[in-house]
């Protein structure tokens, strides 16, 4: 009996160390998915504070002039608005086209004030505010717009990014809003990224080169972790590159520094995830001189297993060393790290992207 009992405790004892060990070697997974996770659940809260509730609006698609387009979407200006007194914003990240005119009566929602053809739209809604109307059109991608108006009506066209752009580059400033990432000597992550990117959006708009950019954020804003990919997914990007600085894991200051890519292991395209991190560690290091700390498999890191582009996550540099969180605060450097970044887009492009 006591031999028996001998074994048993023999055998559950290997049987919790065999469990402990494959637990402990999915510790740092567990990690991200718990700090992704609460990112997300951040995100989310700032977005249903953002949401008002709106009234469905139908789009009706048998009232279509000879002169309408294919294609075409018709919003019939109501009585006494000109076409200049409409606005309109298209928020990509959220496939979300705004139109705001002036207070209307009831009756204008009651009888179709948009017309055409739906095939690029998921939704309508409508909510009537005290100085203005909103109508906001939910797209099924990303769309830039041509429009034009008469004095009875505003038209929308809607042309995919690669109809205007010769390529299509989408840029993801990490974390934001409540979402600080790293925070060491009172330095937040979220703006040193998104410093970077502003650099990075300048020399974009001082470029003649016909690439159409689109940024996740310019601002201290927290899109959720889908919105950030499904930007870059709808837009059918060409690249999809998402800056970042980095920690220790114990978030202990130390002795490690440089940068590190990291790219989609399940990505095996010739133009790859994998080699569009290498050109971008490589253009990194070279401009900055930080040290080349390799490329990482992300597919545990959401926004990189579900991009359906090549996608790259740079780690410019670490926030636990003082002497590189220095130089990452410094604008500067920062500006340095946009350059190299840029380059490292227009090699991609080069090399065939």
């Amino acid at each position: 009996m006591e031999e028996k009992a001998i074994k048993f405790a023999a055998g559950t004892f290997l049987t919790l160390t065999i469990l402990f060990c494959g637990l402990f070697g999915k510790l740092p997974e567990i990690r991200v998915w718990a700090e992704e996770r609460k990112e997300e659940r951040l995100a989310e809260e700032e977005l249903a504070e953002e949401t008002v509730e709106m009234n469905d609006l139908e789009i009706n698609t048998t009232e279509i002039a000879s002169t309408h387009n294919e294609g075409q979407l018709r919003l019939r200006l109501p009585d006494g608005v000109s076409g200049e007194r409409v606005s309109i914003t298209n928020d990509y990240v959220m496939q979300k086209i705004k139109i705001e005119i002036p207070h209307t009566d009831g009756s204008y929602f009651d009888n179709d004030p948009i017309s055409g053809s739906s095939n690029h739209i998921n939704s309508v809604f409508y909510v009537q505010e005290k100085d203005q109307d909103i109508i906001e059109i939910m797209m099924d991608m990303v769309y830039e717009l041509q429009t034009d108006y008469d004095d009875h009506y505003y038209y929308f066209d809607f042309l995919t990014p690669h109809e205007v752009y010769d390529k299509v580059v989408v840029i993801d400033a990490g974390h934001g809003g409540r979402a600080p990432g790293a925070v060491k000597q009172d330095i937040y992550e979220k703006d040193i990224d998104l410093a970077i990117v502003l650099q990075l959006k300048e020399i974009f708009d001082s470029g003649e080169e016909n690439i159409g950019v689109y940024y996740t954020r310019t601002d201290d804003s927290n899109p959720t972790l889908d919105q950030r990919v499904q930007l870059a997914n709808r837009a059918e990007a060409d690249l999809f590159i998402s800056i970042h600085n980095n920690s220790t894991a114990s978030g202990v200051m130390s002795s490690i520094n440089g940068t590190q890519v990291m790219y989609s292991e399940s990505d095996t395209a010739s133009l790859s995830s994998e080699k569009l991190a290498r050109i971008c560690l490589e253009e990194v290091t070279g401009r900055l001189g930080s040290k080349d700390r390799g490329l990482i498999e992300g597919d545990k890191i959401y926004i990189i297993r579900t991009s359906e582009v090549p996608v790259a996550l740079i780690e410019v540099g670490f926030m636990t060393n003082r002497e590189e969180l220095a130089r990452l605060s410094s604008e500067e450097y920062q500006k340095q790290a946009a350059e190299a970044v840029y380059q490292a887009i227009l090699r991609a492009f080069l090399e065939g992207y």
